[in-house]
């Protein structure tokens, strides 16, 4: 079997969009499972971003040891460890966290869940800027 996931973008405009994802894990988990490909967005009238940064984090994780977000590089690059518990995390007060753009990878955000055990659950709101 497998864990139950979403993804949706909730909003989707030219500036900014609003990726909401969930989990209820069968205990299997998640290992550097794309949720936001950036190849297929798009912004600024048909621009197709290289990069982008997070304004803002809303999450609530239960079960889970906890939820790490990263933009996808050779090495992958830490945007958020989340705790097992709610909360929001802002960047926006300085400008967003933006991609390092390390070398190598995509520049995808990807997620890692640790500790899945079964009826763990996510709830995560990601707000987030594509950029060129």
């Amino acid at each position: 079997m497998a864990d139950t996931v979403t993804s949706k973008y909730v909003y989707d405009g030219q500036r900014r969009k609003i990726l909401h994802i969930t989990n209820i894990s069968d205990g299997t988990g998640e290992s550097a499972a794309i949720k936001a490909d950036i190849s297929t967005l798009t912004f600024n009238k048909g621009v197709v971003p290289t990069y982008t940064a997070v304004d803002m984090i809303d999450y609530n994780i239960q079960g889970f040891t906890s939820v790490r977000l990263y933009w996808d590089h050779n090495t992958d690059d830490t945007i958020a460890i989340l705790p097992s518990l709610a909360g929001t995390i802002h960047f926006e007060a300085f400008g967003g966290k933006v991609d390092p753009q390390s070398s190598g990878g995509t520049g995808d955000i990807i997620l890692t869940t640790v500790g899945a055990v079964s009826g763990a659950t996510y709830d995560i709101m990601i707000y987030f800027r594509p950029k060129a």
